[in-house]
């Protein structure tokens, strides 16, 4: 029998998801399968609605060799595992007289744990464990979710966190899962024959297709000992996520409460003069990060450095006499031990990391309201280390509809430690960039509208001017709007401020669940949904609820951001050009991720405005523009308004 072509596969496929054929999509696959066979890697940018995840899963499975799917977002994990792996295998068999196995593989604590659900949680206070059943109130919010999750723990095949609806907080499900440093180890554990997420892993190891989170990608990469299975493709979609996913992972952070609460399980389990040793240490660092100021630190502050070394020292002492003694008298030694035993290396490793005093790391002082000061510290890049670990030994796809900056995919090439395209070199990995475009008619389904006349915005400070433009755009689109902010302050001052001026309801992020304010702005046309970064590139609502897409200003970084402004120093100092490479390439991802909320469907019409005049007038201002949807560009507000006010009266015509 001749093998089946691309075509053929890619036809079924989209047949049985329902879908529609797109050349962007075939052009996609195309690609795909070139780079998989040549082992090259592929950036490619699909715009919304050119189905992607068929172009990519196609040609993956034909090759039949395993493939490793990340994703940043758990809506497109499960879409992938629950619809479109499900059909595009039964769509394939017949042509590749095989059926694909797949499966989703997370980091541990994202599984419920048999045996901290039935022998309790290592107490901070006291030897032993403590029932957490028992200890919670049944009344109580908390109480409630424990005894849900105990009656879940008896019906549940995959102990994955997100099968539990509804949901339950941070706090509950610590409860009933453990980290990967806190785990006994399955051959320790009495429970570790169920064990959901060693289950997981077995189902990984079997899988031709493995589902995955960027997460769990950057701790494969960073901590060298492996998690996923072995592969010979790596997808990576939403891959505009990647670089800041990966530099999360590889963030050090040390605050005094942490420290307390290491001091508190290790002291009961070591001998007197270690846990005297740890618990100056720790008073020491409590003292020294009282009056911390948030802030870069080009140096680390003497009273700082050797606030760490105590600490680093003692840890080192206290993670060896854990090692040598045993107490039988301690209930369920092993799991006390174990969480302790990760408390400690966890500030051993932090400690250690910020004395030694790497250039390639940035630290800094954070302050949060809540819980009070941190000391953090994190890779100055992550591009050298993306270049070593992800594209020396597999055919990499990295896919989104943001990849193309300015132009060309040079700038997501270099985050991720890429010679730019075409550069030729024994150790130079090579690869193209793609662009297969979108299904929708920019041009004719929206408007980008910049407010040129509006005075710039500074820092500080209201800005009446804008909430006027901004009072006035809502008004002519009749609601209807996604207003995306820089600042939380920012989203939260409209909100007040045109609650009081428009008749029309305003939804602002925090004030409910995510999920629940995007049903409630999609179900009334006349809501309009403000918010900050999560907005920017969460929301997927098709149709006539939203028309017009507001951003406040262009989303630069903080000046303030210690992390960004020393990535932005860097490559000052290596000669090139520090704004561009970080300040607006960030602006320029966020920028043409919110854009793209506004048409998410054939149908769909409206306008994105951008009260910020720097976008018409600045340099840098064709960069970002050139970054976005090929909208039609207007500077007149009153052809904006013009538009918008038309584009309600056809909705409301239509009774939408």
């Amino acid at each position: 029998m001749t093998k089946p072509s691309l075509t053929e596969l890619l036809h079924a496929a989209v047949t049985a998801v329902g879908g529609t054929e797109r050349p962007g999509q075939a052009a996609m696959a195309a690609a795909v399968a070139e780079a998989v066979d040549d082992q090259s890697h592929l950036l490619v940018q699909a715009g919304t609605g050119t189905g992607k995840s068929l172009g990519y899963l196609v040609p993956a499975l034909a090759h039949g060799e395993r493939v490793v799917v990340a994703t940043a977002t758990l809506a497109l994990q499960r879409q992938l595992v629950e619809r479109d792996l499900p059909r595009t295998v039964e769509a394939l068999h017949p042509l590749l007289r095989r059926r694909p196995q797949f499966a989703m593989l997370k980091g541990r604590s994202n599984y419920l744990c048999l045996h901290r659900l039935h022998e309790g949680v290592p107490q901070d206070e006291e030897e032993g464990l403590f029932d957490q059943f028992e200890a919670a109130a049944p009344s109580s919010k908390l109480g409630q979710d424990l005894l849900r999750m105990r009656d879940w723990a008896d019906e549940t095949e995959t102990g994955d966190r997100d099968d539990l609806t509804p949901g339950v907080s941070d706090r509950a499900w610590a409860q009933i899962s453990v980290s990967s440093r806190e785990c006994l180890g399955a051959s320790k554990c009495a429970y570790g024959a169920e064990c959901f997420a060693e289950q997981a892993r077995e189902r990984a190891k079997l899988a031709d297709v493995v589902v995955t989170n960027h997460a769990l990608l950057a701790i494969d990469a960073i901590e060298g000992a492996p998690v996923l299975p072995q592969h010979e493709v790596l997808i990576v979609d939403e891959a505009h996520e990647l670089v800041s996913r990966v530099t999360g992972v590889a963030t050090g952070e040390l605050t005094p409460g942490q420290v307390n609460r290491a001091v508190r399980r290790a002291s009961k389990l070591v001998n007197e003069k270690a846990a005297d040793a740890l618990l100056t240490a720790s008073e020491g660092f409590e003292r020294v990060m009282e009056p911390a100021l948030p802030g870069r630190l080009e140096e680390v502050p003497e009273d700082l450095g050797y606030a760490l070394m105590a600490l680093r020292d003692a840890a080192r002492t206290v993670i060896s006499a854990i090692g040598a003694t045993r107490d039988k008298s301690v209930q369920d030694e092993d799991a006390v031990r174990k969480q302790a035993l990760a408390s400690v290396e966890s500030i051993h490793t932090v400690a250690e990391r910020i004395t030694q005093g790497s250039e390639y790391d940035v630290v800094w002082y954070e302050r949060h309201d809540r819980f009070g000061a941190s000391v953090r510290v994190a890779p100055l890049s992550v591009s050298g280390l993306l270049r070593e670990k992800l594209f020396a030994e597999r055919s990499v796809v990295l896919t989104s509809a943001t990849l193309k900056l300015g132009g060309d995919f040079n700038g997501v090439g270099a985050s991720l430690g890429l010679a730019p395209e075409g550069t030729a070199g024994e150790d130079v990995p090579q690869w193209k960039g793609l662009d297969v475009g979108s299904p929708f008619d920019y041009p004719k389904q929206g408007i980008l509208y910049v407010a040129r006349h509006l005075a710039t915005p500074g820092r500080e400070g209201s800005r009446t001017d804008m909430l006027d433009e901004l009072s006035e755009l809502i008004e002519a689109a009749g609601g209807r709007t996604l207003g995306l902010f820089s600042s939380m302050r920012a989203a939260k001052a409209a909100a007040e401020e045109l609650r009081e001026r428009l008749d029309k309801p305003i939804l602002l992020q925090g004030e409910e669940t995510l999920g629940e304010l995007i049903k409630n702005f999609a179900a009334d046309p006349e809501t309009c949904l403000f918010g900050t970064l999560s907005l920017w590139q969460g929301v997927d609502v098709p149709g006539a609820s939203c028309q017009l897409v507001i951003m406040d200003r262009i989303p630069f970084p903080r000046p303030d951001d210690p992390l960004m402004s020393a990535r932005q120093k860097a490559v000052e100092e290596a000669g090139g050009n520090g704004f561009m490479a970080v300040a607006a390439t960030h602006a320029a991802l966020l920028m043409a991720q919110g854009a793209g909320r506004l048409v998410r469907a054939t149908g769909d019409k409206g306008v994105v405005a951008v009260l910020d005049p720097r976008l018409a007038n600045a340099r840098y201002g064709s960069y970002l523009r050139a970054s976005l949807p090929d909208f039609w560009y207007t500077t007149d507000r009153n052809q904006a308004r013009r538009s918008l006010a038309a584009i309600d009266a056809a909705a409301k015509a239509d009774g939408r």
